[in-house]
This record gives structure tokens, sequence and C-alpha cells, in this order.
């Protein structure tokens, strides 16, 4: 039995103009739903990250309270009061623990002070913490009577309008 085959048709196999622009007009709208979420999923991100920290720089005053019969880090010195060894009254600090007569044997109480993930050039990423009244103004706004700590209110606001400050 003899095969034969069938001519072929002149009609070359490619996309057509009308498919390429349904395919680009699909692009676009997944782009246009895409980009918006992407952008505050960063945003969201570097929130989550304030709230952490705020979270560690408290557990780590309050633990220095609870350690130092209520006493609370010396605003002047807080960064090396909380990443260092203290003595039981706070006023001696020390990168070594020294057991030697109650010497410099509370803490540390966290490894390093944060920085700060949120506002603008020249308050993001500091990791300076003390009270408002420093100058320059610290990243970190400490309250020396209550054990309160917060961002610096230049940092801005959240995506969804709370001041960071606030936090």
């Amino acid at each position: 039995m003899l095969r034969t085959t069938l001519p072929r048709s002149n009609r070359s196999r490619a996309f057509s103009l009308i498919e390429l622009v349904v395919v680009v007009v699909i692009i676009g709208i997944i782009a246009a739903i895409a980009i918006p979420k992407m952008s505050k999923g960063a945003q969201g991100a570097a929130d989550g990250a304030l709230t952490g920290d705020l979270t560690l720089l408290r557990q780590a005053i309050d633990m220095y309270a609870n350690e130092h019969g209520g006493s609370l880090p010396d605003p002047g010195n807080i960064a090396t009061q909380l990443t260092q060894f203290t003595n039981s009254d706070g006023t001696k600090t020390s990168a070594t623990k020294d057991t030697s007569a109650n010497q410099c044997i509370y803490g540390p109480y966290i490894r390093a002070i944060p920085p700060v993930p949120v506002g603008g050039a020249g308050l993001k990423n500091s990791t300076t913490i003390g009270l408002s009244t420093n100058s320059p103004a610290p990243g970190w706004f400490y309250d020396n009577t209550t054990g309160a700590v917060s961002v610096n209110p230049a940092a801005g606001n959240d995506s969804g309008g709370n001041a960071y400050s606030s936090y």
C-alpha cells in the first residue's frame, strides 16, 4: 500500500498579532497587581523589623532593671550598660565578666543596639540611643524615668499612617 502525503499548507506556524497583544495585556495586568504588593512587602518588612527591635530593646531594659533592683540604665551610658557586664548598681561596666568581689557579674542584656530600620537619611541605620534632648538627636529615644524606648519621631509614618514613634 502506497502512502501519499497531503500537501502542506502555505500558512506558516506563528503567533498572530492579536495573540501577541492579548499576551502583553495579560502581563501588564499581572504587573499592575504585583508591583504594588511587592513594594508594600518591603515596607511591611521594615515595620516588622522595627517592632522586633523595639521589643528586644524593651526586654533588655526590663532585664537590666530586674537585676539592678529596679534601677533603670543611665541615659548617657545606656548602650554600654546594656551591651556589657555591669556591677550591682550599674556604675561600672566591663567587656568581660568579673566575679571578684561581686564586680561586673550582671548582663550583658543585648549584643548590640540594633540599627533603626526605618526613616530617612541620617536616621535609618542609626544605632544611637539616648534622651530626645541629645544633640544630634538619637535614632532611639529613651525615657530614663519610665524605661520606655521608641524610635525618633523623625522616622515618619508606616504605610497605614501610624507614626513609628507610637510603636
